[in-house]
């Protein structure tokens, strides 16, 4: 079987091929903003800009639930509090497409099963890696996890910043935005619920 040679683009992976209709419209863009996609600096922009979306918007490709399938049993009859703290993320919001970045707990207390501590940062950035608003994405991320592992309880934290908050608009830097979503026991329980926000930092 012959190989097929992949030319790479400026950080070494493969190049995605991007259609010509999607190039003339950020050029279209380009012009609009004032500056012209001819220039000798821009030539490129439409291909590179093209492309980095593509790799924003990765996780429209990605089945979330995919990463909480395989769970191990064997766990020594642990049935406490599993928390990961502080996992970063970059997303976009679906209104002006500018940058959300922030970071993310998230907890589960298990009841027959774990599953690895990666799949819970992978099931975030599967839905992160989308056109978002940070309210859905806490929502979606506490949901997969319910749904998939059936914990007694699920409890999702996300703080972020919003470009299209900080960088237009009102122009307020500093700014960070808090979403929470519980379910199960984290919901009903108070004593739960004070363990996860405390050990969260909350």
């Amino acid at each position: 079987m012959n190989s097929m040679v992949v030319p790479e683009d400026d950080d070494g992976r493969g190049k995605v091929p991007v259609p010509a209709d999607v190039q003339d419209a950020i050029r279209t863009l380009i012009r609009w903003a004032g500056d012209d996609p001819q220039r000798e600096g821009l030539l490129d922009t439409p291909k590179r800009v093209a492309r980095a979306w593509k790799e924003y918007c990765s996780g429209y490709a990605e089945d979330p639930a995919y990463h909480l399938s395989r769970r191990f049993e064997e766990v020594g009859g642990y049935n406490e509090l599993v928390l990961l703290k502080d996992i970063p993320f970059q997303s976009h919001c679906e209104h002006h497409m500018a940058p959300i970045i922030g970071k993310a707990h998230i907890a589960y207390m298990p009841r027959d099963s774990v599953v690895g501590i990666s799949k819970l940062a992978r099931v975030l950035h599967a839905y992160a890696r989308r056109l978002q608003i940070q309210e859905r994405l806490t929502a979606e991320v506490a949901q997969c996890i319910w749904d998939n592992l059936q914990p007694h309880g699920v409890a999702v934290v996300i703080e972020a910043s919003h470009a299209c908050m900080t960088a237009r608009g009102v122009r307020t830097p500093g700014v960070g935005m808090v979403t929470s979503r519980l379910l199960g026991c984290f919901l009903d329980d108070s004593r739960s619920r004070k363990e996860v926000m405390s050990l969260m930092g909350y």
